[in-house]
């Protein structure tokens, strides 16, 4: 019995269930958009889906990057001790449990529609593809955003059945957003990966690293408030933004001597993804 509860347990770390920030930080693009898509009443069908939906893709997501980063992963600090890494899971039972995940995944977009699962299926490659990009270009942070601002356009096609184009800039925002955070994140290993020959936005930015992350905070926001003008959105929704550049603000003072706790500690913070959807969903109850 303590065997079968052992196993299971590598397979929640593998997941990596017992750290959620990676589900916020996915879930709550998704949201912007569903809220979006469906003026402030979206299906609490679709919703429901697309929540199990994020918490699958990312446990999914997860399996996949250990898979590709075991042999790196053991060199890393803060890595080595990942189920694969230290192989306390096989990389056929990591295999398997990846295709158990990418089938739950393809049942649930069944229910919503064609135009929803070929828009997953792109989801899932971009999933595959995202861990390998570290190994060709200092740009895998760009692969991350766009892998994780995909829910977007599924949103809007599982309530609309089609993507506006006005919400193609929520995506470019959404997709801006993990850029920064994950930069704060390659940051933090960023003497290892340079040991190891992993490439990451940190390695590349250098010294200009608090400089460009400032610029696509800017960035983020500027898109935002766009999005704003786009969906005709409530004062209250504005002033969500002023708190999430009080919160970035906050980030580069804590993190303007490298302090790899401080970059850690950058990275967790989910709160701005909470605070755009708080202000969203004011937007359409005032």
């Amino acid at each position: 019995m303590f065997f079968y509860w052992d196993r299971l347990k590598n397979y929640f770390y593998l997941m990596r269930l017992n750290k959620p920030i990676g589900i916020f930080l996915l879930l709550w693009p998704t949201l912007w958009a569903l809220w979006l898509a469906g003026e402030g009443k979206p299906s609490v069908s679709i919703v429901s889906i697309f929540i199990v939906g994020v918490i699958v893709m990312r446990s999914a997501g997860c399996v996949i990057n250990d898979l590709a980063d075991r042999n790196f992963d053991g060199s890393v600090e803060r890595t080595r001790a990942r189920p694969l890494a230290s192989k306390k899971v096989s990389v056929k039972e990591a295999l398997v449990l990846f295709a158990i995940l990418i089938l739950i995944a393809f049942l649930l977009a069944l229910s919503l529609g064609r135009l929803t699962v070929l828009l997953a299926v792109v989801g899932v490659l971009l999933a595959i593809g995202y861990p390998f990009l570290k190994r060709i270009t200092h740009l895998p942070q760009i692969g991350l955003g766009v892998t994780f601002a995909w829910g977007v356009p599924m949103a809007f096609v599982a309530q609309l059945n089609q993507v506006p184009m006005k919400s193609w800039v929520l995506f470019l925002a959404a997709a801006t957003w993990p850029v920064i955070y994950d930069t704060y994140y390659a940051m933090v290993d960023r003497e290892d990966d340079i040991k190891i020959g992993v490439k990451s936005t940190a390695i590349l930015f250098g010294k200009r690293d608090l400089l460009i992350i400032g610029l696509l905070q800017c960035l983020f926001i500027l898109l935002l408030v766009v999005v704003g003008c786009l969906f005709n959105l409530h004062v209250v929704y504005y002033t969500s933004l002023l708190f999430v550049a009080m919160l970035f603000a906050y980030q580069q003072w804590i993190t303007r001597t490298r302090d790899r706790d401080a970059c850690f500690k950058a990275f967790l913070n989910h709160w701005v993804g909470l605070i755009i959807f708080i202000g969203i969903v004011l937007s359409y109850w005032i």
